[in-house]
């Protein structure tokens, strides 16, 4: 269970250096910046998905009345 938990927060570190190189690279390579935010995209995207299962897989052993 902590492994899910420690991938969530490297995908929101990956996102927010993608977000940072983006920023940077936007007036010298604007096509390397486009990557950069793909990457971040990604990169949140994962990070959400894993903390839907995350808690889905904590709530799995526990039954509603």
């Amino acid at each position: 269970m902590k492994s899910y938990k420690i991938s969530e927060i490297l995908y929101w570190l990956i996102a927010l250096v993608a977000t940072y190189e983006s920023y940077n690279q936007w007036s010298i390579n604007r096509q390397k910046a486009y990557i950069f935010i793909g990457f971040a995209f990604i990169s949140v995207f994962m990070a959400l998905f894993r903390r839907h299962y995350r808690k889905k897989f904590k709530n799995r052993g526990k039954t509603s009345p």
